[in-house]
């Protein structure tokens, strides 16, 4: 399995497209672009897209331009841990949707049940960053020390 996911500067999925494993990544891109906008409304022109080196092409660039979407792409021929940028806050949530097995063991043929266990570990994700931020915005005095949730 295959899938193409955008997330926001703190790791939230916005968008998530599978495809068939042996795919390409660039193709799933506009399918992944408008799956964010039809969940959360359109991203504002200019806003910055971080893409790996699959998405270096011309094809690619027509599409973020066509969009008003600023792409930091990745180089081809260049070592990846240079070039990182912000790239690592989508593999983050890349390996936080893999930490539930269903979505590392995934065999399904049917694209119904595989997007289901997708969309399911994106709202885990979700979930799970949402609490984060809200155990920095809102403290009182008797709040548990443990970050462990029970």
């Amino acid at each position: 399995m295959k899938r193409s996911t955008q997330v926001e500067g703190d790791g939230i999925p916005l968008g998530v497209v599978s495809a068939p494993a042996n795919r390409h990544d660039s193709p799933l891109l506009e399918p992944t672009i408008t799956a964010a906008a039809v969940q959360v409304g359109p991203m504002p022109a200019g806003a910055a897209m971080h893409l790996d080196r699959a998405y270096d092409n011309k094809p690619t660039r027509e599409l973020l331009d066509e969009r008003e979407l600023h792409g930091e792409i990745a180089r081809k021929g260049v070592p990846a841990p240079i070039q990182v940028g912000k790239r690592w806050v989508v593999e983050r949530t890349n390996s936080w949707m893999d930490g539930y097995g269903q979505i590392r063991r995934c065999t399904d043929r049917d694209a119904k049940i595989v997007d289901f266990y997708l969309y399911l570990a994106a709202a885990f994700a979700t979930v799970r960053q949402l609490i984060r931020r809200t155990r920095t915005l809102y403290r009182w005095d008797t709040r548990p020390t443990t970050r462990r949730l029970k």
